[in-house]
């Protein structure tokens, strides 16, 4: 599945990669990990799917690994940015999950391709790369148990474990990125507020 049978909603995909030949290069890593996992990709994989030269691909990155970890920094810093702009929202504790399990979602149906890489090529990456990612999916772990936290210490939420339930709250929404299509009877929007609804009925939040 490639890259073009996502639904990019209103922002535009890698705009923050430059210039124009990096982007093209990233997009086609993209689409080749997904299709084909990161071992069994080569980097003459990704430059012709670029419509580019092997050489040219070492002018921007100096190896498949650095590919990797800039697409999985850009995706996991885009989640993260969700999840904290829906936290440090005004309203109660089950507006902001609602809020936060909704925009988590639909990202990941949206960018069902690249979030496929994002989540599931961690091992991947090297030492000090993977450390680096780890730490960034631990801040958005926290920023979910914070507003579970919230919700039980206010009396909206039954949760006896706040963080086992954050990470199946988590695991719920990232594992969209695994069966969502385009092609399917449901849009991003309507995944997303499914989840959310089904999130809010985990932990007991009250009507």
């Amino acid at each position: 599945m490639s890259t073009a049978e996502e639904t990019h909603g209103d922002d535009t995909p890698w705009s923050e990669v430059t210039p124009e030949a990096a982007r093209r290069l990233l997009v086609a890593a993209v689409e080749a990990f997904a299709e084909r996992g990161y071992h069994a990709t080569t980097t003459r994989d990704i430059a012709g799917r670029a419509g580019m030269s092997p050489a040219a691909l070492y002018i921007h990155y100096k190896t498949k690994e650095e590919l990797l970890h800039r697409i999985s920094r850009i995706g996991h810093d885009r989640a993260l940015l969700l999840l904290e702009t829906a936290a440090e929202k005004d309203g109660t504790a089950a507006d902001r999950l609602a809020d936060a399990v909704r925009s988590f979602v639909r990202w990941h149906a949206e960018r069902h391709t690249t979030a496929r890489v994002v989540q599931y090529e961690l091992e991947a990456l090297g030492d000090e790369h993977r450390t680096e990612i780890v730490a960034l999916r631990r801040r958005s772990d926290a920023v979910v148990r914070r507003i579970i936290g919230e919700g039980v210490r206010a009396g909206e939420f039954d949760v006896p474990d706040v963080p086992g339930t954050t990470l199946a709250v988590l695991s719920l929404c990232i594992d969209v990125a695994r069966w969502f299509s385009a092609q399917g009877s449901r849009t991003p929007e309507e995944v997303g507020t499914l989840y959310a609804d089904l999130v809010l009925r985990m932990v007991g939040a009250q009507k």
